[in-house]
């Protein structure tokens, strides 16, 4: 009854004093000086860019920043390919993987909107396999006999909190199990993970998982549609995200960059996955399985600024888009990690990681900033404050690329001449 209890004050709140919203505008090109940035500012911003490159921490990387709406920086530097000499092109391809999951929620918004679904809804009330889903009685085991009964319902507002019980798709358990494979179906992975037990009681604790790959699947249930082809019907297509897609195909690959690793000083190719992202995969994974472009991406994350709209499409009511602004994680599940950052965060029941506590991040953030990044070297955010939207791409594991994201994200915010309140 806590968590009911909670999404219900949740909701309450975004009904009865939301943010206000900013109206939807298109991406129309802006002098930095017409919003309030500097544009010496940006250019060192580029320049330090630059320096990441020449440094080999990355091979090349495309970013913007739009501000009140409007497009202020964009920028593609260094290579996609080192091996082949390609420069990095506008609209290459990224694996964007976490990033993905924000795009799920999404759907599962309008689902929401269109009274699908309550957010303490059982998840086994659309998927059965989860029923009579069990708890380890010890979450650092691989022993999936040692179990005991689960008390709690998984909800579908704890799948959206990553408060549900269900792991990481790279934790040992599920690794050793099989529980993903980009070669299996969605129904197969669903499966796999309905069989194995939870790692806690749902609600209890935070635990960063596989919730939006279970989330794509409750879309297909709930919209009788095929999840890729629900997506590019109601968020690709009207949004106009023209190259975010499962795979890169055909003269797609040429545009998709190289994923590289630093290896004895150098940057050498690195294949994250068994079956690469210039094959189809059979498994179409909500939570980490999208291509995007940094353009595409700049226009869902406006989008979401927006309240729902852009360019005078709305895909999601203002006040169900508005849920993407609040913490939605049960009190009992706070906080949802134990230093820098997740110390200062929630989660929202868009999908997003919610800066609560600013002074806990090392890069500057305003409270209320929504945001997350991807295991291959992506991240965004989206700052209401700033009305502003940040969105850089590059391709490198680990992710971190020597720190180029964070110092993007300071020198943007030094670039700031008129800040929001």
């Amino acid at each position: 009854m806590q968590t009911r209890s909670y999404i219900n004050i949740v909701l309450w709140t975004v009904l009865m004093g939301g943010a206000p919203m900013t109206s939807a505008q298109d991406l129309a090109r802006a002098t930095p000086e017409s919003v309030g940035m500097s544009s010496a500012g940006l250019q060192a911003a580029t320049a330090n860019l630059q320096q990441h490159i020449d440094a080999g921490d990355i091979a090349g990387v495309v970013a913007a920043v739009a501000r009140e709406g409007k497009l202020v920086y964009f920028e593609a530097l260094g290579q996609s390919n080192l091996e082949r000499g390609n420069p990095m092109p506008a609209e290459a391809l990224f694996r964007i993987y976490s990033m993905s999951r924000e795009i799920t929620s999404a759907a599962v918004l309008q689902q929401y909107e269109l009274g699908r679904f309550q957010f303490d809804d059982p998840v086994s009330k659309y998927l059965p396999q989860f029923a009579d889903q069990r708890v380890l009685l010890d979450p650092d085991s691989t022993d999936i006999t040692a179990t005991r009964a689960r008390v709690a319902d998984m909800t579908i507002a704890h799948l959206l909190t990553h408060t549900s019980g269900l792991g990481s798709r790279s934790s040992r358990l599920y690794e050793e199990n099989k529980v993903r494979d980009r070669r299996i179906t969605l129904d197969a992975m669903v499966d796999n993970a309905a069989r194995i037990p939870l790692f806690h009681e749902p609600g209890s604790a935070f635990l960063y998982g596989i919730h939006a790959t279970i989330l794509g699947k409750l879309v297909e249930v709930w919209s009788g549609q095929a999840f890729e082809d629900y997506l590019q019907e109601h968020l690709f297509t009207p949004l106009g995200m023209s190259s975010t897609q499962f795979a890169a195909l055909g003269a797609d690959a040429e545009r998709l960059a190289v994923v590289y690793r630093p290896t004895a000083g150098k940057l050498m190719p690195y294949e994250i996955e068994e079956l690469p992202f210039t094959e189809q995969p059979t498994l179409i994974e909500g939570g980490v399985g999208l291509l995007s472009s940094v353009m595409d991406y700049t226009r869902f994350a406006q989008m979401i600024l927006n309240r729902g709209e852009l360019n005078g499409v709305r895909v999601l009511a203002p006040e169900v888009a508005e849920l993407a602004f609040h913490n939605a994680v049960p009190p009992a599940a706070m906080p949802i990690g134990d230093s820098g950052y997740w110390l200062g965060s929630g989660w929202t029941l868009g999908g997003f990681n919610l800066v609560m506590d600013p002074t806990a991040y090392s890069f500057p953030v305003s409270q209320g900033t929504i945001w997350w990044d991807g295991s291959a070297g992506t991240r965004f955010f989206i700052d209401p404050v700033q009305d502003l939207v940040i969105v850089i791409m590059a391709q490198v594991s680990p992710s971190n690329g020597g720190g180029f994201r964070e110092d993007f994200t300071r020198l943007v915010d030094a670039a700031l001449t008129r800040r929001g309140e």
